[in-house]
């Protein structure tokens, strides 16, 4: 199959839709990237790539790096990591305080932000400290893409701390329900770290491989997780990847995926390739507006998709 044809053909119609919804205002770091970029990348399992736009210009992954904190928590705790989280489409917005007070400080999955949360709280525990914690989460990540260049931006993480009141909210009110270990505070900013992770569409690409195969990397044949694990991160993006919004996603793209509000998504297509997209602005749910439409454009045009 011609992918870099396809992927000029989307570039291409996916123009009109750069004006379209707004950039992450509410985080002043983000509030300043220029809307009508977009890039996109396909990675294959014989890590030969295709790409388009500023695949080359690196963002801010947010939420994207819930998949790999989530990996690495699974990979520490396996199945005792669900009595603190679990693995259900909330249906709220990310950042829900009502469904977490009605649900006793347990978050519906990893995905949103409560979740996200206490799967860092988790990761800070089992390696005693915030440093040693983000420094294997940034090692991780490193990893998976294969670049040990890989690092977060300072100044969105600390833009973040300085607006992240609901954040904290949220972790406090699961420590008052003794769900969560660690200092409030410092895990709260361990959290913006990890979420300001920089990274280009072929990186995050290159780094969702690992998923695509099974929990292990064809390329340099590193296994990651087991496969039985993979199968359940793969779900939880498919069920719960996009917020409230999963299920839209999932009925018109129809693959496992995760997305930022930096406007980037990750994408996989099981025992094929891995697919990242960049976008800023956003759709009402938070998510890509032109890089949802691109994937869709490309399931359409590719023929790939889990069902």
């Amino acid at each position: 199959m011609d992918y870099q044809s396809i992927l000029n053909e989307i570039y291409d119609e996916i123009q009109p839709h750069l004006d379209e919804g707004k950039v992450a205002d509410y985080i002043p770091a983000l509030a300043k990237v220029d809307k009508s970029q977009f890039a996109m990348t396909v990675t294959l399992g014989d890590g030969s790539s295709y790409s388009v736009g500023d695949y080359e210009k690196r963002f801010s992954i947010q939420s994207i790096s819930k998949v790999f904190t989530f990996t690495l928590a699974l990979k520490i705790y396996s199945k005792a990591l669900y009595h603190r989280v679990g693995v259900e489409p909330s249906g709220n917005p990310f950042n829900s305080l009502v469904q977490l007070e009605y649900e006793f400080g347990k978050p519906r999955n990893p995905f949103i932000n409560a979740g996200a949360l206490v799967i860092t709280d988790s990761l800070i525990s089992h390696y005693k400290d915030n440093y040693n914690a983000l420094e294997a989460i940034l090692n991780f990540i490193r990893d998976i893409t294969d670049d040990k260049s890989i690092c977060f931006d300072a100044e969105v993480a600390y833009s973040e701390m300085e607006h992240g009141d609901r954040n904290l909210s949220l972790a406090y009110l699961m420590k008052s329900f003794n769900n969560f270990e660690n200092s409030v505070e410092d895990t709260v900013m361990t959290y913006f770290k990890h979420c300001a992770v920089k990274m280009n569409t072929q990186e995050l690409s290159r780094s969702f491989l690992y998923l695509a195969f099974d929990g292990k990397d064809p390329i340099s044949e590193k296994e990651f997780i087991s496969q039985s694990q993979t199968r359940r991160i793969n779900a939880v993006m498919l069920t719960c990847g996009h917020y409230d919004a999963s299920g839209e996603f999932a009925f018109h793209v129809g693959l496992p995926a995760k997305s930022g509000v930096g406007g980037g998504i990750a994408a996989v297509v099981p025992g094929k390739m891995s697919i990242a997209v960049w976008s800023p602005a956003l759709n009402r749910y938070g998510n890509s507006h032109a890089g949802t439409i691109a994937l869709e454009l490309f399931t359409q045009k590719s023929g790939v998709s889990i069902f």
